[in-house]
């Protein structure tokens, strides 16, 4: 099922603090409509109750989607630099909740999962999107990594990340996303022949394909930050 506990916040508008359901977990197989809050960029916006200013927490939690084979721990944007310490710690709460130390009866289910690591809204909004369209997420990222050295221009710096944000006919809809902010820096479209094309041929890319599937972080951000030593 799903989590929700009460969490005291202040407010950034006005520093009044008030009391908010912060979520612990989201069961999507019995609580579709906060799938839906995800994709539509509304699940965990907070309404001060003195100034009415609205604002959203940061992800914290673990997503679980089992109709969809998905288990997604969801963490804030701002701890991706400490992504190789943090892929030992939900590989542990996997591991505990449908992995190895797991009941029979959660391992069975867990055989099915996908099991990923995401940093920040628009990441975690990214991997549902892709499981609606029927894509893989590692060859979604080679498609970015193929994409980017073919766009004239790129707004790539630290906290700024290219996202899938749907699909229309052969179209694919991007946007370069301020991960902290969600700010939309850049919307544009590309072809879906852009990804049809590495799908239907990935075998030039499988060395890249290892280092994106080495953990359950799967995003090229990993990639120019490095993965640590061997």
């Amino acid at each position: 099922m799903s989590l929700f506990v009460p969490m005291n916040l202040t407010c950034p508008n006005c520093a009044a603090v008030f009391t908010y359901e912060a979520v612990g977990s989201v069961n999507a197989d019995r609580r579709p409509d906060l799938r839906t809050e995800i994709l539509e960029d509304r699940f965990q916006t907070a309404t001060c109750s003195e100034c009415g200013h609205g604002f959203r927490l940061e992800p914290d939690f673990n997503y679980l989607d089992v109709g969809r084979h998905q288990w997604i721990a969801a963490l804030p944007a701002s701890q991706l630099r400490d992504h190789l310490d943090i892929v030992a710690d939900t590989q542990a709460v996997f591991d505990l909740s449908y992995g190895a130390q797991a009941p029979a009866a959660a391992q069975s289910v867990g055989q099915d999962l996908q099991q990923r690591l995401v940093f920040g809204w628009p990441a975690l909004r990214e991997k549902l999107v892709l499981q609606d369209i029927g894509f893989d997420d590692t060859l979604w990222e080679v498609a970015k990594l193929d994409l980017l050295r073919r766009l004239p221009e790129a707004p790539m710096a630290e906290g700024v990340e290219l996202r899938l944000m749907g699909a229309q006919a052969d179209m694919l809809d991007l946007a370069w996303i301020s991960a902290s902010s969600e700010t939309h820096l850049n919307d544009f479209q590309v072809e879906r022949r852009l990804y049809d094309h590495i799908a239907a041929d990935p075998a030039p890319w499988q060395a890249v394909q290892v280092l994106l599937a080495s953990s359950p972080f799967v995003d090229i951000q990993k990639l120019f930050m490095g993965e640590g030593p061997p």
